[in-house]
């Protein structure tokens, strides 16, 4: 079955769990069944300068998830505790609500186990006027289906490198074969999008990006061979062709991390500099980095249903 199917719902393979749920009828891994769920639609400001600008991006955070690390900053909301549903219409209409809030994008934060009823939403709202780019904020755990059917849709992906080491997969999100599929994805997603295309403004404002892929990788305490060789991949492979986003951010929340006592610390500011000197040394240049306190910063907005 493919996302064509009459019913992508029905015996639910949208990401590579490929549960086999009728979601009409009961909640896939994801936590989620066949209606959409969004805990927060509103301007969001913590992402990459060139997405979210001065005005703010206009975020959709959607509630599940089918990754659901075990460290998992958004814990709540990947659980599906917190969340609204909402039909097709009322998803349009949101997405045209955050573009008269003057939104540079619309932000899709993750939307993978939803993809079918985002689709119609995005084609009645570009119907009545929606214009903006579409950022698509994935865990990249998606199969290449469902990416495909994105095609025309999406005009920035950013998703997440997590892991090369499949041991480091299982053990933090149960992944299994998350580094070959990541790989698959997002030469599905250059094919798709191409190199970064960058809308030139005043001087006095940040540089949006408009079309092209930022690929994310959260540095995690003791798995920095693991980040080495994501960089080393990306940069072999795509070289200045994509954007990356280097991130120190990672904080223990208080979930039980106890099966887990080497992450209930943050990376040293050592450890991230190492890295940084790394990607540097291979050649990297189109790279966000996190500088001073930004793993103290809170970058988890309320998750209050507030624009849904």
């Amino acid at each position: 079955m493919t996302i064509n199917s009459i019913n992508p719902y029905d015996n639910c393979k949208l990401c590579h769990r490929a549960c086999g749920v009728n979601r009409s009828v009961s909640a896939g891994y994801c936590g989620m069944n066949d209606r959409i769920v969004a805990a927060r639609a509103a301007l969001h400001y913590w992402e990459e300068p060139c997405i979210c600008g001065e005005r703010g991006s206009g975020a959709v955070f959607f509630s599940g998830c089918g990754l659901r690390c075990v460290y998992c900053q958004n814990h709540d909301i990947a659980l599906g505790n917190t969340g609204k549903a909402i039909d097709i219409v009322r998803l349009a209409e949101i997405f045209l609500e955050l573009q008269a809030k003057d939104a540079v994008n619309i932000n899709l934060v993750t939307p993978t186990h939803f993809v079918p009823s985002i689709l119609p939403a995005l084609d009645r709202a570009r119907r009545e006027g929606l214009t903006l780019p579409i950022v698509y904020n994935t865990g990249n755990y998606e199969t290449l289906d469902t990416l495909k059917s994105l095609e025309g849709y999406v005009d920035i992906y950013l998703p997440d490198f997590k892991y090369w080491d499949d041991a480091l997969a299982m053990r933090y999100s149960n992944a299994p074969g998350y580094a070959v599929h990541a790989v698959e994805n997002l030469a599905e997603m250059f094919r798709q999008v191409g190199r970064p295309v960058m809308d030139g403004l005043a001087e006095s404002e940040t540089s949006l990006m408009t079309r092209g892929i930022i690929v994310r990788h959260l540095a995690l305490p003791g798995a920095l061979r693991d980040s080495r060789q994501i960089l080393r991949y990306l940069y072999e492979t795509y070289g200045d062709a994509i954007y990356l986003s280097i991130m120190n951010q990672y904080t223990p929340l208080p979930q039980n991390l106890s099966a887990h006592p080497e992450l209930n610390r943050r990376i040293t500011d050592a450890e991230y500099d190492a890295l940084i000197d790394y990607a540097i040394d291979l050649g990297i240049e189109n790279a966000y980095i996190q500088e001073g306190e930004t793993a103290a910063e809170s970058f988890i907005p309320a998750f209050n249903n507030e624009g849904v």
